[in-house]
């Protein structure tokens, strides 16, 4: 397990920054997967942030440890992935995902894959 990919499961809400034309948007997200050296983030096709993330995949995740004042910066690259054995693992992974969407043929069901370019860890 990544160093990254442990902070980010140890904070358990994070933030996924992506383009809104000129200027950055930050949401909260929570699923998140690792595969080899990728990340996966899960998210619905009814918010701007697919759309955004489609549009320029150029994203960054930001979190912040609850009792402490470390912090990570991870800069990637997010492609849309429809990879139905890797939706399924990250519903097993991320159970709350399954209130949501139920299995991995569900309607409004997204997974973008992050190719990690840079992590900051503080």
């Amino acid at each position: 397990m990544s160093k990254a990919y442990e902070f980010l499961k140890e904070c358990g809400a994070f933030f996924v920054l992506s383009i809104n034309g000129e200027y950055p948007a930050g949401r909260p997200f929570g699923a998140v997967m690792e595969v080899g050296d990728d990340l996966y983030l899960s998210t619905n096709d009814m918010n701007d942030a697919h759309k955004q993330m489609r549009e320029n995949e150029h994203i960054q995740i930001v979190a912040k440890k609850a009792e402490s004042r470390e912090w990570i910066r991870i800069t990637g690259i997010a492609t849309e992935c429809d990879n139905q054995a890797l939706k399924q693992r990250m519903l097993e992974e991320c159970p709350i995902l399954q209130q949501r969407f139920g299995a991995v043929g569900m309607e409004h069901f997204i997974m973008f894959k992050v190719k990690v370019e840079n992590v900051e860890i503080k």
